[in-house]
């Protein structure tokens, strides 16, 4: 679970921001000096290509449309209004023509919640992508789920998206899946704008939750909007850059209506107008100038600081509005396009498999070699449905395209652009865009190109999964659907793996919490017909040591014929808690008491060894080995005979190492009325949780607690029983994994 963590901080190291590389060395200049430099001669080869090929009109009909296209994920907390906010986009745009709500009456629900499931539950599930266009401009959509279950598909989203908007509900505020999210956008160098939703529920408060941005997610942001009125009384916004009061008006607020400021505002909207300039200005040295220097702000000045510091990544700028109450979307819309990069301002690394990985920086140009990434797998109608991000080049309908991954060459049977569940052909699309494809035969994380480079994308952080299940159909006539099922399951999904116990011969399936898992078993049997008998949900343990222990262990076997003989010397010891790996294998031999291609058998041994610990038969995780001595045969010694010297020599000195278990222990944020504190902090002591939090928001209090996961188990319903249902539902989100031991 600790691996989590530093894979997520080894993947920030490889997505280091631009900005902060650009610091020169004496003699030599940065690494991200010199790819930004060989983007640039990347950029201008190519459109001295089409230059030379006379095609001046086409670079600049590219540019245009490059300059001109968004890319944008919407990603938030449970039940922030994420998709209800995308639904109202895509009714402002154009793309639909009446509004459906998330829960709504007549049966249809949002565009964007496509599945049954969905619907049913009124949360997403998937990740769905769209298309639309505002002001001439066209922004690709993707609408991602907020339960910390499904976290792995805004993982996929935020890796190909050059921008996102953050939702904070106006009540709940910064809460623990906001981190959450906010954390990937973080790591994946993501753009972003704020849109605090909701402001006309009772308790609504945007700059109580301006204040949370700024303590928890450590945002150097600003309000760029101010409410007219709250909760019942909510009217409008005023825009602190261009002083604009705005009201929205007709029977779905699509109409927007511009007027003065209210006098009885002026002093607030001028205070907070100069907030937000005295924010900008520290981090955009330009604005600084003319503010310090009491000058004059123009709107477009203060605009373009805006935008200067959002693409930099200093600066998030702060909407507001109620998407339920069709307020505040437009100008959201308007602050995409003003504040958040077109894809030639992002900078996409590719890795050079020819140059033993050198990074390359991508031009972002058609003109240059075709360069793609399938971020997302989905089994369609007619067969595997591959999105795909277009980071250079152009794909064609009918042209071969290459999976640098597998060395295959693939045609290109048909080409779509997505609408939540609905596609529409097109014959080609160029960098900067996001398509699927049919037809295509592709793992999640796979490069695509022309054939003329060999570059892969770097791959996306994917957590390792935290619960297990035991599920088997019901039928023995319906194994092979349900293979096929937990097969497609485990293409689309990296968190979702599928094993076998081989103790028990049972089929184990895993994924990042109940609701995940169930989520699967449901759709097991609506989509295939099959009937599966769910098991006691098995929790992941680990097993670690705590001190040092020696080896000597000598494997000899005599049986007719050649033997087998093979001698192992060495120590086994815990890692230090900022090692970057799980398992460590050290060769300290000096000379060839073992000749050196047993090692790697001796390797493997170890490695198969730690699958299995001997105090509850778990995997052995933060584990360094060193061997250092031994003795082979000249005739008796073989691979086998130093891998099987190497387990047993392990299962030898494991128990004199003083092994512990890991339990996986989860941060659990709860919310529910004062008047049942006694009940669920007693609740909580009872399954093993220590509270690490307490505070009060009202008329509620907010417990943060580290519980064994062991205990979580249906612990949603049983909050909803002892607070009589009025705690905030979903009541229970786990942020991240920590680990505890015990002996």
């Amino acid at each position: 679970m600790a691996m989590a963590r530093r894979s997520a901080s080894h993947l920030l190291s490889s997505f280091r921001p631009f900005s902060l590389l650009l610091q020169p060395l004496a003699d030599a200049p940065s690494p991200a000096a010199a790819a930004a430099a060989a983007s640039a001669r990347r950029a201008m080869s190519s459109a001295s290509a089409l230059r030379a090929r006379g095609d001046d009109k086409e670079l600049a009909r590219w540019r245009e449309s490059m300059d001109r296209m968004r890319n944008i994920g919407i990603s938030a907390h449970i039940d922030s209004g994420k998709t209800t906010l995308t639904e109202r986009v895509l009714y402002y745009t154009g793309r639909i023509h009446e509004i459906h709500e998330v829960r709504g009456r007549d049966g249809v629900g949002a565009k964007m919640d496509s599945m049954d499931l969905e619907r049913e539950k009124g949360i997403t599930i998937q990740s769905a992508a769209t298309y639309c266009t505002w002001n001439g401009y066209q922004i690709n959509i993707i609408d991602t789920p907020g339960h910390v279950d499904f976290t792995v598909e805004v993982e996929r989203a935020l890796r190909v998206l050059d921008g996102a908007i953050l939702v904070l509900c106006s009540v709940g505020g910064v809460q623990s899946q906001s981190i959450t999210v906010d954390r990937q956008m973080k790591r994946y160098e993501i753009p972003r704008v704020a849109f605090i939703n909701k402001l006309d529920r009772m308790g609504a408060d945007p700059w109580k939750v301006l204040n949370q941005a700024r303590a928890k997610l450590r945002h150097q942001s600003a309000a760029v909007q101010v409410p007219i009125g709250l909760e019942e009384e909510f009217e409008g916004l005023v825009d602190l850059v261009e002083l604009k009061a705005l009201k929205f008006e007709g029977g779905s607020g699509q109409e927007v209506v511009t007027s003065d400021v209210p006098s009885n505002m002026q002093d607030f909207v001028m205070d907070k107008r100069r907030e937000l300039i005295e924010v900008v200005s520290e981090v955009d040295d330009q604005l600084a100038e003319a503010f310090l220097n009491d000058e004059p702000i123009t709107a477009n000045e203060l605009k373009a600081a805006i935008r200067r510091a959002t693409v930099a990544r200093k600066f998030i700028p702060v909407y507001m509005g109620s998407a339920f109450k069709n307020k505040g979307v437009q100008p959201l819309l308007n602050g995409v396009l003003d504040y958040l990069p077109c894809p030639l301002e992002v900078e996409n690394i590719a890795l050079d498999q020819n140059k033993s990985e050198e990074k390359v920086s991508l031009s972002g140009t058609p003109a240059g070699p075709l360069v793609a990434l399938a971020f997302k797998l989905e089994e369609g109608r007619f067969g595997q449905l591959t999105y795909l991000r277009i980071y250079e080049g152009v794909i064609r309908k009918g042209d071969f395209i290459q999976n640098v991954n597998t060395g295959k060459k693939i045609k290109v049977p048909r080409l779509v652009r997505m609408h939540s569940n609905e596609m529409e052909d097109i014959q080609e699309a160029h960098a900067g865009q996001i398509v699927a494809v049919f037809g295509v035969d592709c793992s999640s994380g796979d490069t695509f190109t022309d054939g003329s480079v060999k570059y892969t994308m770097t791959s996306m952080h994917v957590a390792e999964p935290v619960m297990s299940l035991a599920v088997n159909p019901i039928s023995k006539d319906s194994g092979g659907q349900f293979s096929k099922a937990l097969n497609r399951f485990q293409r689309e999904d990296p968190t979702f793996r599928v094993g076998l116990d081989p103790e028990s011969g049972q089929t184990i399936i895993s994924g990042m919490g109940e609701l995940h898992l169930d989520i699967y078993v449901e759709r097991i049997r609506r989509e295939y017909k099959v009937d599966a008998k769910v098991g006691k949900p098995r929790v992941n343990f680990r097993e670690s040591i705590t001190q040092r222990a020696e080896f000597d262990y000598l494997h000899k076997k005599q049986s007719g014929g050649q033997g087998q003989y093979g001698r192992v010397c060495g120590y086994i010891e815990p890692l230090p808690s900022d090692a970057e790996g799980k398992f460590e294998f050290d060769n300290m031999i000096i000379g060839q008491a073992i000749p050196s291609n047993f090692i790697p058998a001796i390797e493997k041994g170890f490695k198969e060894a730690c699958n299995s610990g001997s105090l509850i038969g778990h995997p052995v995780e933060n584990i360094r080995i060193t061997l250092t001595d031994g003795a082979s045969h000249q005739v008796d010694s073989s691979e086998l005979a130093f891998k099987l010297a190497a387990i047993y020599a392990f299962r030898q000195c494991y128990t004199a190492a003083k092994p512990v278990i890991l339990e996986p222990v989860m941060k659990v944020e709860l919310k529910f009325p004062t008047e049942f504190q006694g009940t669920v902090t007693g609740d909580i002591n009872k399954r093993k949780g220590i509270i690490v939090g307490n505070d009060q928001e009202g008329d509620d209090t907010v417990v943060v607690c580290h519980v064994p996961l062991n205990n979580m188990f249906g612990y949603s319903t049983a909050l909803r029983s002892m607070t009589q249902d009025k705690s905030e539902a979903p009541p229970v989100s786990c942020e991240n994994c920590l680990v505890l031991v015990f002996l």
